[in-house]
């Protein structure tokens, strides 16, 4: 199954909410509608990059803005999918076959893109993940003490290094880079499916 987008929302050195786009936003929106002075990043976690969000007006607003069709399609028609328009250039021999398809060109591309994500290597998928973890620790963590340290123990997979170096990070920032490297930490420890069989044999 294909990982949920996700999102953090963090109010200085605190976290609001990791959760998908709308929980995010609705917690987010409920932080500032309270009056708190501190000002909110939120980072997608699949790249760590930082995402604004124009947070003006009610939470539907806020809701709608960031998916016009969702509150306006009740009945049927084409579901809310998030989905973003881009030109794709394409042979007509490509284009031949997707007009054959019986969900439609769009549908088949969605599908042809998530099995082709899904057969990915492990190895890719843990260094884009690294990659995330370091654009949020550069935004959250580039003036903490021993960053550039714990920078160069991320990109080693040094697991026991770098939960050394962050561990007197403020909490909220410590647990979520923490979670962000879970996974491409634990690969390292993982043996490759082909070295498995081989050591069974």
């Amino acid at each position: 199954m294909d990982e949920e987008r996700t999102y953090t929302a963090f109010a200085g050195v605190r976290r609001i909410a990791t959760a998908d786009r709308k929980t995010m936003l609705l917690e987010t929106k409920a932080y500032l509608d309270g009056g708190n002075p501190e000002p909110v990043l939120i980072f997608e976690d699949q790249t760590g990059k930082q995402v604004d969000f124009d947070f003006r007006g009610t939470p539907e607003e806020v809701l709608e803005r960031v998916d016009p069709s969702g509150s306006k399609r009740q009945g049927p028609g084409r579901p809310k999918l998030g989905v973003v328009a881009r030109e794709v250039t394409l042979l007509p021999r490509h284009w031949e076959w997707l007009e054959q398809q019986p969900s439609g060109a769009s549908a088949a591309l969605r599908r042809l893109v998530d099995e082709a994500r899904k057969r990915e290597p492990r190895a890719e998928r843990e260094r884009r993940a690294l990659e995330a973890a370091g654009a949020f620790m550069w935004s959250m963590a580039g003036n903490l003490p021993g960053f550039e340290e714990a920078s160069r123990a991320l990109f080693a997979r040094d697991r026991e290094c770098f939960d050394q170096l962050i561990d007197d990070w403020p909490a909220d920032i410590r647990d979520h880079l923490r979670r962000l490297v879970e996974k491409p930490f634990q690969g390292v420890h993982e043996a490759p499916p082909s070295e498995e069989l081989s050591a069974g044999t």
